[in-house]
């Protein structure tokens, strides 16, 4: 009990600490999806508009998937979808590695299996999230997921990235032969995962109703946010790969980068987690945003090894930041507005989908268009420093969403009190 008490693990219910427990097995394949296929594709064909093409078929699979659930969660229980989500990353790079060459059919294939993993996986996410904490809790609640995937995310690019590199042979064949050992060991990391998740019981969301069109103005403030979000995410899962195997070409000099970062930003996440209130929240998002821009404007200057390096160091800071600030503001607009509007929870986390999509979409497509009208080189240098520029606007966009939400809780309370 003590323990459960310094730590703070007694504030979460039992169905809250399987969640918890369930992310951080399966943080262990995060890294690997995030860095190290996008590795894996610069390395057979060198060329980052193929990255960027397989980015976008796994943005084009999300959204679909995220409908498709709306429908299933009325039908089949959230866990056997959830960890539907996870297995299916597994079998999307077990897919990928067994390509004989990287076809633009074969990324578009991979890459939308990829988007059906992550359309389940963070569709129920989400929801369950929503279902098992509350607004007090969730700071510490992503504070401290975070910490245990910076930590993970520290461990596993630093193992992986040398393991790929160190052996006899460094022959291209070697290593994707080693990329193949480690494919088979996330298939069966995702496999554990959805075994623990099924220790826990959750509810199913309220309604059958799950698609709108109208929404209050405090949900359109969201959705903004939700655009700008996706406009980095369109881009910045990829850069850090395709970077470094442009001035390093090597998975390992990737890992030990992302390992190093990722070790400063866990300490940063579980201090932030353990101590920060909602209040807080504005400042702790705006500090990620302007670390983002950091990130992307010392890489737009410098374009070298040395900016590679601060711009990864800075983004593992950044990232993270963003999310501990972002995912409670979304998941409080979500509580309010479901209750204020007597909508299924999942209409606004769908809804929130689409509006990623818009972003991740236009993001990549900065880079395609770069890339395309100039050369890559140019479209790695300066489409960063732009959608780091643009991501600036979150912070008036911010203060205006917590202003309205403000006065929604006000108008909500009210209204209970004169029931």
């Amino acid at each position: 009990m003590d323990i459960l008490e310094k730590t703070g693990l007694n504030k979460f219910s039992k169905n809250a600490k399987i969640l918890i427990l369930t992310n951080v097995i399966y943080a262990f394949v995060l890294p690997v999806i995030d860095i190290f296929v996008a590795a894996y594709i610069m390395r057979n064909s060198n060329d980052p508009s193929k990255v960027m093409l397989y980015q976008l078929a796994i943005y084009t699979g999300i959204p679909i998937t995220f409908y498709i659930n709306g429908y299933l969660l009325n039908k089949v229980d959230v866990k056997k979808l959830f960890s539907l989500g996870m297995i299916l990353s597994g079998i999307s790079m077990v897919y990928m590695m067994s390509l004989p060459e990287i076809t633009y059919l074969g990324l578009i294939s991979a890459g939308l299996i990829m988007g059906m993993s992550f359309g389940f996986y963070w569709a129920n996410r989400d929801y369950l999230v929503l279902a098992t904490t509350k607004d007090s809790t969730r700071n510490f609640y992503y504070g401290l997921e975070t910490f245990f995937y910076t930590i993970i995310a520290s461990i596993v690019p630093l193992i992986i990235g040398w393991y790929l590199v160190m052996g006899n042979d460094a022959s291209t064949e070697s290593i994707n032969a080693s990329y193949r050992v480690v494919t088979g060991v996330v298939f069966l990391i995702t496999i554990i995962a959805s075994i623990v998740f099924h220790f826990g019981n959750y509810p199913k969301p309220k309604g059958e109703k799950f698609m709108y069109f109208k929404f209050h103005s405090l949900w359109k403030k969201m959705l903004q946010l939700a655009l700008l979000k996706g406009l980095a995410q369109g881009f910045i899962v990829t850069a850090p790969a395709m970077l470094m195997m442009k001035f390093f070409s090597s998975e390992g000099a990737l890992g030990t980068a992302q390992s190093i970062g990722a070790l400063v930003a866990a300490v940063i996440m579980l201090l932030l987690g353990k101590y920060s209130k909602p209040k807080h929240r504005m400042v702790i998002f705006s500090t990620g945003l302007i670390l983002f821009f950091l990130a992307s404007l010392f890489n737009g200057l410098m374009f070298d090894k040395t900016g590679v390096i601060i711009f990864m160091f800075l983004l593992l800071i950044a990232r993270p930041i963003l999310d501990i600030a972002y995912f409670p503001i979304q998941l409080k607009v979500i509580d309010l507005l479901s209750e204020y509007e007597n909508r299924n929870e999942f209409s606004y986390i769908l809804n929130h989908e689409f509006g990623l999509f818009v972003g991740r979409f236009l993001g990549a497509g900065t880079f395609l268009a770069l890339a395309y009208f100039s050369d890559a080189d140019i479209a790695l240098r300066y489409a960063l420093l732009i959608i780091g520029v643009l991501q600036l606007i979150s912070i008036v966009i911010t203060k205006q969403l917590l202003k309205k939400q403000g006065v929604l809780e006000n108008e909500i309370s009210k209204a209970k009190k004169q029931e």
